[in-house]
């Protein structure tokens, strides 16, 4: 025979039983959704990272063909190209004919807050031959 008290502790215990499942299924939801965001951090930092490698490449082949020093144009052409893209630093070098560009971006968390995990980031690198084409005068 069922008393009161067990029907009391029965209904607490799956109480309990709903609160920790729900609370798994928050965060792994938080792990789905805010790795997601990891993942778009990542692409929009190598994104950013390649375009700049790219802006820079063409500016020091510019410079080579006109005879001139390539490095600072590279650089500078590489930066403006980073500061177009909003939520992304980095760093732009230029050494023995090769442009090397790191970013960083962030993102932030959607669920994983609740846990203290406010922002997400990821790196990225690209690197660009210094090609001169055409002829020079």
């Amino acid at each position: 025979m069922t008393t009161r008290r067990d029907q009391d502790q029965r209904g607490q215990s799956v109480s309990l039983f709903v609160l920790v499942i729900t609370a798994a299924l928050i965060l792994t939801a938080g792990l789905v959704i805010d790795g997601g965001q990891k993942v778009s951090a990542a692409g929009r930092a190598e994104a950013a990272a390649a375009g700049a490698a790219r802006a820079a490449g063409n500016a020091a082949a510019a410079q080579t063909l006109a005879r001139r020093d390539p490095v600072g144009p590279a650089v500078m052409a590489g930066k403006a190209y980073l500061a177009g893209e909003p939520g992304i630093a980095g760093s732009v070098s230029v050494s023995a004919g090769v442009v090397t560009v790191h970013t960083h971006a962030s993102q932030g968390t959607i669920f994983l807050s609740v846990i203290g995990i406010a922002r997400v980031s990821a790196d990225g690198t690209a690197q660009a031959n210094i090609v001169p084409t055409g002829r020079t005068r």
